[in-house]
């Protein structure tokens, strides 16, 4: 049986693409978990195929590994600010922290966001300067910019005096000193142990157990899993599940599951501190409580921040509508949206008044466009909005959701940055300039930043570095208008032609190859002028008997622009739409309101 006091769980918070998920695995592998010709896979804890993809964690997950007789359970916490409703839940469970920080880039927009979060729970923290192995790591300057970010941040006097650590997670090695090379990963599960303190509660008062993220079994249905902090937990044992609002429940726990490495091992008994799975309530929700029903006490929920950016979904209308996917109805869809809201504090879902569809609010076009790629994956058919902004009125004053933006760019794109971003009301704050490189702090609205990324990476080559985070709401900035351009849109239902694509691309650029089964209303490209153009790319060559003097003219097509579900999302103007399918992802006009403009 584990000992309270020999228990440490700790939360891994950083910015994203610092280096979590790697240096979990590499604790995972130096506490002695594997054998050693054992095949380990990479991002471990990356479990969800997305995740793999882009290299983000975007769910929080829960770990834990055995070193020198403790038990240490590790919290992996996504690191992009639209995922942070899970962040200040997950932050429940943990007693301390390990703030990653890159040694050469120093904390980011989104450092400042997940550590805000830790020190609101008051938890210890340990910074580790991660990347120590770049050639242009800065350790020195890295600490200074933390220290100066923990007295923004207004950190009690004992938090400012935090421990430091040097590694590189993916050299596997760890040191107390910036210029000595470790040899292993010691120093720093050392420092856990040291500086991280142990659960603290009453093991024979009441259970407590709040529900900080939700999982699904086949057979046991849904596990909510927390960490005890109070009293016990046994297998067949009767609990209440309540809320702060006065609802609950009676059950009896049919299953506990705890952590070891990533996977969930079953256990007759769990006491304080521990982080346990939860089977036995198909109802749970996160942010309830398994108690006592002798005397039951609710722990209170955390706030989570409110969505900024919000879409309709609806039901695919297309003329290939029902042909693509498995759940096609506006009930499908519904139920699903449900389902993501019991997981996703941070998601609104509202039923629009015309019961059109949903208003389906969250925290950035991140956010939501993961969850369109999650539905279209289990085989969902939709239609989306372009994302919006929330806006709030303030003493009779309209007022919009601005985001503090980090830009990283060569010095020789900076001008074309600056020049973009003043266009998109955006109001710097601050300019560093190190070795050619600049740093570029801005204040701007969201409105701003959408279909910006796209922009930003193709003017600078793909060499900039972008990162944002929610600042505060502010005054309406005024009319922005995101894309310059029109759409060139098919007149009708057809099959693309490489003749007719050739003549068009004088026209402007293309999304679709030559042979791609089109409709009425698709939109197949960008025009060059800032109108729409109806367009026929289905149009072939007049065959003749009579052959020219000179040789036929080439077909040279410029390959298409490819565009990713997140740049559709953000491309679209007000009367289009994204349609998503498990096989394809279109752009369209919305016919209802294409038609009246069109009739204007």
């Amino acid at each position: 049986m584990i000992k309270t006091e020999d228990i440490r769980n700790v939360a891994i918070i950083a910015h994203v693409d610092h280096g979590k998920t790697t240096l979990v695995d590499e604790l995972f592998k130096q506490s002695g978990m594997f054998r050693d010709n054992q095949v380990v896979a990479e991002r471990l804890m990356d479990s969800m195929d997305l995740e793999r993809e882009r290299g983000i964690t975007i769910s929080a997950k829960n770990g834990s590994f055995k070193y020198n007789d403790h038990m240490i359970n590790i919290i992996d916490t996504p690191g992009h600010a639209d995922f942070g409703g899970q962040v200040e839940r997950v932050l429940q469970m943990a007693d301390g922290a390990l703030l990653l920080v890159d040694a050469q880039e120093g904390p980011m927009p989104q450092t400042f966001f997940v550590l805000k979060k830790a020190l609101a729970l008051n938890l210890p923290i340990i910074v580790v300067l991660n990347k120590i192995d770049k050639p242009a790591a800065r350790p020195e300057w890295a600490v200074d910019q933390v220290f100066d970010l923990f007295v923004r941040l207004d950190a009690p006097h004992e938090i400012l005096d935090f421990h430091i650590v040097y590694a590189s997670s993916i050299e596997g090695h760890s040191s107390l000193d910036a210029h000595e090379r470790g040899t292993d990963m010691k120093p720093l599960l050392d420092s856990i142990i040291k500086f991280i303190p142990a659960p603290k509660g009453d093991p024979k008062a009441s259970l407590q157990l709040q529900v900080s993220t939700i999982d699904h079994s086949p057979f046991l249905g849904r596990l909510g899993t927390g960490k005890i902090t109070s009293g016990h937990l046994k297998t067949g044992m009767s609990v209440v599940v309540a809320n702060c609002h006065g609802k609950s429940d009676l059950t009896r726990i049919t299953k506990i599951y705890r952590f070891d490495c990533n996977e969930k091992v079953e256990t007759d008994r769990a006491n304080l501190g521990e982080i346990v799975a939860v089977a036995g309530m198909d109802t749970v929700c996160v942010g309830d409580t398994y108690t006592d029903p002798d005397n039951p006490i609710p722990l209170e929920s955390s706030e989570v921040d409110p969505p900024t950016i919000s879409m309709t979904f609806s039901a695919n209308t297309s003329p290939f509508a029902g042909t693509e996917g498995s759940f096609v109805t506006s009930t499908h869809i519904e139920d699903r949206l449900k389902r993501e809201i019991l997981s996703d504090v941070a998601l609104q879902v509202e039923q629009l008044p015309d019961g059109s569809g949903f208003k389906v609010s969250g925290r950035g076009e991140l956010h939501l466009s993961i969850l369109i790629e999650k539905m279209r994956r289990e085989g969902y058919e939709l239609q989306v909005s372009s994302p919006k902004v929330i806006f709030k009125e303030k003493d009779g004053q309209r007022q919009e959701p601005y985001e503090e933006l980090t830009i990283d760019v060569a010095e020789e794109f900076m001008g074309n940055v600056i020049e973009k971003l003043g266009a998109r009301k955006g109001q710097m704050l601050e300019m560093e300039k190190e070795n050619e490189m600049v740093r570029l702090k801005y204040r701007i609205p969201t409105r701003g930043l959408l279909g910006f990324k796209s922009e930003f990476m193709s003017d600078t080559k793909g060499m900039g570095v972008l990162a944002y985070i929610f600042l505060e709401y502010g005054p309406y900035a005024g009319e922005m208008r995101n894309r310059k351009n029109g759409a060139l849109v098919a007149m009708d239902t057809a099959v693309t032609v490489a003749y007719a694509l050739f003549n068009l691309q004088k026209r402007g650029k293309m999304f679709l190859h030559p042979g791609v089964k089109i409709y009425k209303g698709q939109l197949i490209g960008e025009h060059c002028r800032d109108n729409d153009l109806d367009v026929n790319p289905a149009k072939g060559k007049q065959l003749t008997n009579v052959r020219a003097a000179g040789c036929d003219e080439n077909v040279i097509l410029t390959p298409p622009v490819e565009m990713s579900l997140e740049d559709c999302i953000t491309y679209i103007n007000d009367d289009e739409l994204v349609e998503v399918t498990p096989k394809n992802i279109r752009l369209r006009k919305n016919p209802k309101l294409y038609g009246k403009q069109k009739k204007g």
